[in-house]
């Protein structure tokens, strides 16, 4: 019954952001989506390796939107549809709402702020992404409007993604396929900050772009991890760095801290590159009208 409602959910939310688009209330530029769906439709899924995507974080329709541009088809499978993390304290005030079940059921795994890496929700990332299941983080954890993207001057800085990312890669039995993704339009389309009842409704008219780049290669994670050269062949993929403790007690905590700060950096910049990358094409677009 749970993958039913899942399924239901997934496809009435997709096919409204769907149409939303198709009926020109907005327009969407995709960019990459095949970086994704290659990775989705990958048989190393059934051996246990997940997909994590990773994006900047501009307005509360991020996500759904963002799923608007994904095949229909895949709205009729949990296997392509994404997980998510959920702050508990804006989408399940009420555990025994509406609200609360249309979020569960939309896969989203409740989070609590403050409450740091080891949390449920986390090792409930962590145990999906280790059957093949795709997550998607938004890496900021919470909505940041992109004041200090700089866009015209082809910058883009984020702020310090929480450490759970870094978690939750670093744990997962064999090494995650990592692919960053960055939009754009999305603070126009449901800017913070509007009087009731304004601030319940998207403006028509905007403009979005949702692009899926290159995944980020395993190499640079191992990196992070103390290996110096790729993993052999008779690792059977292995990933999780030698000594790992899931606690940070100890001089094995401190190590352990210290790949899980380091990991979450590398995908920071990955993100933050690919948004230099669309800012410089927008930038390249706007010169040249």
């Amino acid at each position: 019954m749970p993958n039913i409602l899942s399924v239901v959910t997934a496809t009435a939310v997709g096919l409204t952001c769907k149409t939303f688009i198709n009926l020109g209330l907005c327009t969407m530029s995709v960019h990459g989506l095949p970086n994704l769906m290659k990775a989705l439709e990958s048989d190393e899924r059934g051996k246990g390796r997940g997909i994590v995507t990773v994006s900047n974080h501009v307005s509360v329709l991020d996500d759904p939107m963002t799923w608007g541009v994904m095949p229909a088809r895949t709205y009729l499978s949990t296997h392509l549809t994404r997980w998510s993390l959920g702050a508990s304290d804006i989408m399940f005030t009420n555990p025994s709402s509406v609200f609360s079940a249309f979020f569960r059921t939309g896969q989203v795994l409740e989070t609590f702020r403050g409450k740091g890496v080891y949390q449920p929700a986390v090792d409930s990332a962590i145990e999906k992404l280790s059957s093949g299941s795709w997550i998607h983080l938004f890496g900021e954890g919470k909505v940041c409007q992109p004041d200090t993207y700089e866009v015209e001057k082809g910058v883009a800085r984020l702020i310090r993604f929480k450490w759970g990312v870094g978690r939750i890669l670093i744990e997962t039995p064999r090494p995650p396929i990592v692919i960053p993704v960055w939009i754009t339009g999305f603070e126009d389309l449901m800017p913070e900050g509007r009087k009731w009842p304004y601030k319940y409704f998207p403006r028509l008219g905007t403009k979005l772009s949702v692009t899926f780049g290159d995944p980020i290669p395993p190499e640079h994670v191992l990196s992070a991890l103390k290996r110096e050269t790729p993993l052999p062949a008779n690792t059977s993929g292995k990933w999780i760095p030698p000594g790992l403790v899931r606690s940070d007690e100890g001089a094995e905590g401190e190590e352990n801290r210290r790949i899980r700060v380091k990991v979450t950096a590398i995908i920071q910049r990955a993100v933050e590159a690919l948004g230099r990358q669309v800012s410089g094409d927008l930038l390249g677009k706007k010169t040249s009208v």
